[in-house]
């Protein structure tokens, strides 16, 4: 039986700003998933905010990243692997999580290692504040 893609993505550290599987913040963790999943180089972005604390220019970043062309809104109840969930912290968007199969998603958080978690339901269920697809990606949601 072959491991699920996600499988190697789980533990990896959170780093400010990572962008490689030394460490990772959510974008850098989307960002390798892409690279090594997909095939798709996506902007690393670092110049769009200095620290993960600062929660307005990371939103920025986020609205920057849903408004860039590439990525399609899509419902709730149409979503597929690869998706990616934003996540409302207070009035802000500043978390980014990847879909692994209906429910369930990839991230990594401030501080911890990269897991995958429910976003159905419980904690990150009421945050969810969009989905968004990559324009490369609606033929291959089913991998």
């Amino acid at each position: 039986m072959t491991a699920h893609w996600s499988t190697s993505y789980v533990g990896l550290p959170w780093a400010a700003v990572g962008r490689d599987r030394s460490g990772v913040d959510c974008w850098g963790l989307i960002r390798l998933v892409y690279a090594e999943q997909l095939r798709i180089l996506l902007p690393s972005y670092l110049g769009a905010y200095s620290s993960e604390s600062e929660r307005g220019e990371l939103a920025a970043h986020i609205d920057g990243v849903a408004a860039s062309g590439i990525w399609t809104e899509i419902g709730r109840a149409d979503v597929l692997p690869f998706d990616v969930l934003v996540f409302r912290r207070g009035r802000l968007d500043t978390h980014v999580g990847l879909v692994v199969e209906r429910g369930l998603m990839l991230h990594v958080a401030e501080r911890e290692q990269s897991k995958i978690e429910t976003f159905a339901q419980g904690r990150w269920q009421h945050r969810l504040s969009g989905v968004y697809r990559h324009l490369e990606t609606p033929s291959r949601g089913a991998r």
